[in-house]
């Protein structure tokens, strides 16, 4: 398939700050402003997913023309008002586009054809790259030049390696193609082997990061799911086979997600649900309700992951884990700051902190090992940056950088990465490019389109302030990285 970069003989120009839209704004904070861009837009049936982050990269003149529904949600904002009133650039100069006559645009409810939001970026909280990410991170391409670090991460190791066959013990192939029905009944080293396979692909994702792993993983779930259809000899086995397979799933959703992948990751979520349904699995519905409300806030659906996590912690209310609770009230805190509700969000982060405080138990689930103080800062940190606080923001991601442990350096990179995109929005362009740069640093480890995304916006904003210390090395270092698609 053909590489999606687009090559152009004219070089980029820095953004232009959009005063005029600014203007427009007024008093209101940016939160405030987006939540009047989407009840604008329900009163002439368009779907916008406006959030802070969408009006910080209007104003910050990143957005030079908005794509056409959002170009009829603030008309209707503003009546006898053009684009040009608006700040934006004519349509006819973005990307060499012609523009379209009122009868050529895109009928109202349909998805609107996406114009220069900053180099092809979609709209926030797309379903294909919730941070704007450039054109050679929005579709999905193979990825032919896979990092050494992953090569030999899957090519070594024993039967319990992703690999060679995660599931090999079982008897089945591991072939992208085909699952085979296991020769014999499954017992328990079967069970040991999938729950291993779980773990393992944990590890990898800690370390290495989703865009690598994802294409490996989808076989040792198909041969899960074939165990499960094989039937085994004990009810007990049968237990743990079932629940394997549904946190095979959400592991795989979550490569999905991570990378980017957010039918997909949907599908994975759902399948993990039905286990749970038809098991009576309350730990491995909490589970897939939770990894559903992250997913849904991403995917531009807050009150679907209000929902989600709120039916989450009804599942999970019996085990007895303050630590599960404490998660799942972050879930849904991120969902009330996507409906730019601060009441909401501060009172669901005042939950999760007090449940946090109770500490581990026993009770605590095995999945749950990345959840520590360093988590609970990240993501706090993403609410109050949703929120369109980038002070508080930045307070919370720096936080989340220092605590992480070493061992999970997937999430060390993306919570330097959110403090570099809070620290530039903030306005402190030489504090940012040094987080960023560190975020650079930890690439060649790393490989997460999220993360690449949040690079790609950070560079972005800091390009007006290329004279800042550290700015326009940063900028020169994030131009030269390999642009790589999912794999």
């Amino acid at each position: 398939m053909a590489s999606s970069t687009v090559t152009s003989s004219q070089p980029e120009r820095p953004p232009r700050p959009n005063l005029a839209f600014r203007q427009l704004r007024g008093r209101r904070s940016p939160a405030e402003f987006a939540a009047l861009v989407r009840r604008a837009a329900r009163e002439i049936g368009e779907r916008v997913s406006c959030d802070a982050r969408y009006v910080g990269r209007v104003e910050a003149g990143e957005i030079r023309c908005p794509n056409y529904a959002y170009e009829r949600v603030f008309l209707h904002m503003f009546p006898g008002r053009t684009l040009a009133d608006l700040g934006f650039a004519p349509r006819s100069s973005v990307r060499g586009r012609a523009a379209r006559t009122p009868a050529e645009a895109p009928e109202e409810g349909v998805a609107a054809e996406a114009s220069d939001e900053s180099r092809g970026a979609l709209e926030p909280y797309d379903a294909q790259d919730p941070y704007g990410a450039p054109e050679p991170y929005a579709k999905d391409h193979l990825n032919h030049e896979e990092s050494d670090v992953l090569r030999r991460a899957f090519m070594t190791g024993g039967g319990a390696t992703v690999a060679a066959a995660t599931l090999g013990p079982m008897g089945l192939t591991t072939n992208a193609a085909t699952a085979v029905r296991p020769a014999r009944r499954p017992g328990a080293p079967e069970a040991t082997a999938l729950e291993e396979a779980v773990r393992r692909i944990r590890l990898l994702d800690d370390r290495h990061g989703a865009d690598g792993l994802y294409r490996r993983a989808a076989a040792p779930l198909r041969a899960a799911y074939a165990l499960l259809d094989a039937g085994a000899t004990r009810q007990t086995t049968a237990d743990r086979l079932h629940s394997g397979a549904g946190e095979l799933a959400i592991s795989v959703g979550w490569l999905a997600h991570d990378s980017g992948r957010f039918d997909d990751a949907r599908s994975h979520y759902a399948e993990a649900l039905a286990t749970a349904r038809m098991t009576g699995d309350p730990a491995l519905e909490a589970h897939a309700f939770c990894n559903t409300a992250f997913l849904a806030r991403d995917a531009g659906r807050p009150r679907e992951a209000v929902r989600a996590a709120q039916a989450a912690q009804r599942a999970a209310a019996p085990l007895g884990s303050a630590r599960l609770m404490s998660l799942l009230a972050l879930r849904e805190a991120g969902g009330w700051a996507g409906l730019a509700d601060r009441t909401g969000c501060e009172q669901a982060l005042v939950r999760a902190q007090t449940l946090f405080a109770r500490g581990r138990s026993d009770a605590d689930p095995e999945w749950m090992s990345f959840y520590g103080e360093a988590e609970l800062e990240g993501l706090e940190a993403q609410c109050w940056s949703t929120l369109g606080d980038w002070r508080r923001a930045s307070r919370h991601a720096r936080r989340a950088a220092h605590l992480q442990d070493p061992h999970f350096t997937r999430n060390i990179a993306l919570y330097t990465a959110e403090l570099a995109d809070d620290l530039a929005r903030e306005g402190r362009p030489d504090e940012a490019a040094a987080a960023g740069l560190r975020v650079l640093a930890l690439l060649d480890q790393v490989q997460s389109s999220r993360i690449q995304g949040m690079l790609a916006g950070t560079a972005r904003v800091l390009l007006p302030h290329r004279r800042a210390s550290g700015v326009s090395e940063f900028l020169d270092r994030h131009a030269a990285m390999p642009r790589t698609g999912r794999a």
